[in-house]
Parts: structure tokens; C-alpha cells; sequence
């Protein structure tokens, strides 16, 4: 960001103290419509710059500074979004939304932590969770925009409109597209479901219990590694829960050493494997009545980032 507001400033200019207090919306904001933190940094990062590009003179002249940053950071997320579809083309193995921890699960219990970053201002609730943002993989940048934009953070649909570049009537209806696809997928397992669920998992997963991790799986389950292009990364999805429940037993034979911890991954519970005190791999599941029916293993470590905080 070119200028930045600091703590002593704000006593002087409440303008820029209110300009720099839209930071945690326009991070949230663009980690749904990208699934990436360090893609939404960059966006926030060019939102801002663009706004002290202006002069004094512009920047007064605008009513709601607020909601020209947002329109400003939508209208950057459209074109990434573009051109993420077709660098995505070219990844090796599957892309997968970047996972964020809860850090509340380790730094608020030690004193003198890592200073917070931008990890810490993503607000994680259902609009953040694996599944879902898997499924707005699934979607046009239009309508992956109309549909945050309205259903997650309530903008109405004029004002979407100036962002998407689409009148409200056609916005209205890339909403109500999206909204169909959400629906679509499977309703999510209950909270204590999904932690019961995950827990055993891992039980077994130490213990070797190939019967029980099956009866963990669904028989069409699917799993899903994102290495970045790392050689000894799945290229593709694992599908059926045997092969999955022989698969992760096949791990612990060639890392032994790797130490599995329940975590929350998105906003639900996850596991995270480490060696030696590292993050290597942050697991995310999708849950449906009493079985697994997806697995999400992130290995890229550039996808990594909030998580080493912890080592």
C-alpha cells in the first residue's frame, strides 16, 4: 500500500482512520471471490493505491469512500478471476482454495505471538468453509461476484451492478444461478457430526485401522491433493473410500515420523500433518450424515503461510 494510516494519526484525520478500518471487509470480501489470501492481499494492496492516487480534492468528492473501495476491489477480483481460470488450466495437479486456520487455537494461548496478518481478518463462517468455496469454483466470475457480493455481504443489486458491469435484472439472475449450484450440493454434516467425524478419523488413521477408515468414507468419496506441482503430489482425485482409506495408510508407511493434529480448517474441523514441527499438509473434509465424502490436502507450500505461525 503506497501511504499507510497510523495509530497516531487517526486523532488528526478520522477520514483516513475510516479509509484504513475498511481493510478487514475488503480482505474478507476478496478471499471469497478469489480463494486465495495472498491473491486478496494484492487486491487490497491495488485498491488502496488507487485511492491515494487520487487527489485530496477527488477523494472528498466521493460520498462513501467504503463503498468505492469495495466497488474498486470487486471490479479487480472480476478480472483476476478471468485470468486465474486459465493459469489454473496450467497448474500441475488439482487446484484447491487456500486453507485458513483459526488462529485463535494457538496464539491467543501464547504470550508474545506472531504479530497478526491479514489470516487473522478473514471472518470464518459457512461463506469460507471448503465445500462451499469449492463450489464457487464451479462458477463464472460473474457469477461468482453477483452471488458474494448480494447473498454473503448484502449489497443490493444496483450496486452490484456498477461492479459486474451487468444491468441489476441480469445480476439478479447470476445470483439466483449461483444460489442454485449452493443448493445443489449436499447439506452439511451438524457441527458435533463433523467434529466426532474428523476426530475418529484421525484415531484410526494412527492406530492403522483400515476397516474403520472405511467405515469412515463414503464409498464414493473423493480425495484431492493440491502440491503445487510437487513430484510426490497427487495430479489426480482419489476416488472410492477403500482406495482413500489404502492411500492414507500408504502415507504414515512412508512418513512415519509425521505427527496429525485436529485444527480448524475454514472455519471446520480439519487436521493437519507436520514433520518435525512443520506444516506439510492441512487437511479440510466435506461431511454428509455420517460419512466423509471429500478430502481436501493442501501441500502447496505457498498456500501454507498462515499456518507456519504455529511451528
Amino acid at each position: 500500500m503506497t501511504t499507510q494510516s497510523e495509530p497516531a494519526d487517526d486523532r488528526f484525520d478520522p477520514g483516513l482512520s475510516a479509509i484504513a478500518s475498511e481493510r478487514r471487509q475488503l480482505i474478507n470480501l476478496a478471499y471469497r471471490l478469489l480463494g486465495s489470501l495472498a491473491d486478496a492481499e494484492d487486491v487490497v494492496q491495488e485498491t488502496y493505491a488507487r485511492w491515494y492516487a487520487m487527489s485530496p480534492r477527488q477523494q472528498q468528492a466521493i460520498e462513501s469512500p467504503g463503498g468505492w473501495l469495495t466497488r474498486v476491489a470487486g471490479r479487480i477480483c472480476l478480472d483476476l478471476l478471468g485470468s486465474a481460470r486459465a493459469r489454473r488450466e496450467t497448474y500441475v495437479g488439482e487446484w484447491i482454495p487456500e486453507p485458513l486456520p483459526d488462529r485463535t487455537e494457538w496464539i491467543n494461548a501464547r504470550p508474545g505471538g506472531p504479530t497478526p496478518d491479514p489470516a487473522d481478518r478473514v471472518t470464518l463462517d459457512e461463506s469460507v468453509n471448503m465445500a462451499f468455496l469449492v463450489v464457487l469454483e464451479s462458477m463464472t466470475p460473474a457469477e461468482r461476484v453477483a452471488f458474494i457480493l448480494h447473498d454473503v455481504f448484502r449489497y443490493p443489486f444496483n450496486e452490484v451492478a456498477e461492479i459486474v458491469g451487468r444491468t441489476p435484472a441480469a445480476c439478479r439472475q447470476l445470483a439466483s444461478s449461483a444460489r442454485r449450484r449452493i443448493r445443489d450440493a449436499q447439506p452439511p454434516a451438524t457441527p458435533a457430526t463433523r467434529h466426532a467425524i474428523v476426530r475418529e478419523f484421525k484415531r484410526a488413521w494412527e492406530a492403522k485401522d483400515i476397516d474403520a477408515l472405511v467405515a469412515l468414507l463414503d464409498p464414493h468419496a473423493t480425495a484431492t491433493s493440491d502440491g503445487g506441482g510437487l513430484v510426490n503430489a497427487m495430479l489426480h482425485p482419489i476416488v472410492g473410500g477403500e482406495l482413500i482409506a489404502h492411500h492414507t495408510l500408504e502415507i504414515t508407511a512412508r512418513v512415519p515420523d509425521m505427527t496429525i493434529l485436529e485444527r480448524t480448517v475454514n472455519g471446520q474441523p480439519g487436521l493437519v500433518a507436520q514433520r518435525d514441527g512443520v506444516t506439510v499438509t492441512v487437511m479440510a473434509f466435506d461431511i454428509a450424515g455420517d460419512r466423509i465424502r471429500h478430502i481436501w490436502a493442501v501441500r502447496n507450500p505457498d498456500k501454507l503461510r498462515p499456518w507456519m505461525a504455529e511451528q
